[in-house]
């Protein structure tokens, strides 16, 4: 199996905070992203505070990421499973 992907076992000095929390903390990102945003806009006497709401928004965002990337890379490991039996045949 060719490793054209970086692999995950390898340590990344410079990695951002969010690196490698997987599909769940992708989720759970995206959650407190959420309840973040709704208590700056709605509960919160500071709805004028771009900054909060920023900060909030780019939660989402990196969680929406992570989580689509986890997804993909799941369908891909599967379709790699499925050909993996028909390229041993043709060998």
């Amino acid at each position: 199996m060719a490793n054209d992907e970086h692999d995950k076992s390898e340590v990344h000095p410079e990695a951002p905070w969010w690196w490698g929390i997987g599909p769940v903390g992708a989720v759970l990102l995206i959650v407190a992203g959420i309840a973040g945003t709704l208590w700056v806009f709605v509960w919160s006497d500071a709805a004028d505070d771009t900054t909060a709401g920023y900060q909030t928004s780019r939660a989402i965002a990196i969680g929406l990421v992570l989580l689509g990337a986890a997804v993909l890379e799941r369908f891909r490991s599967r379709r790699r499973r499925a050909t993996e039996p028909e390229e041993r045949q043709d060998s």
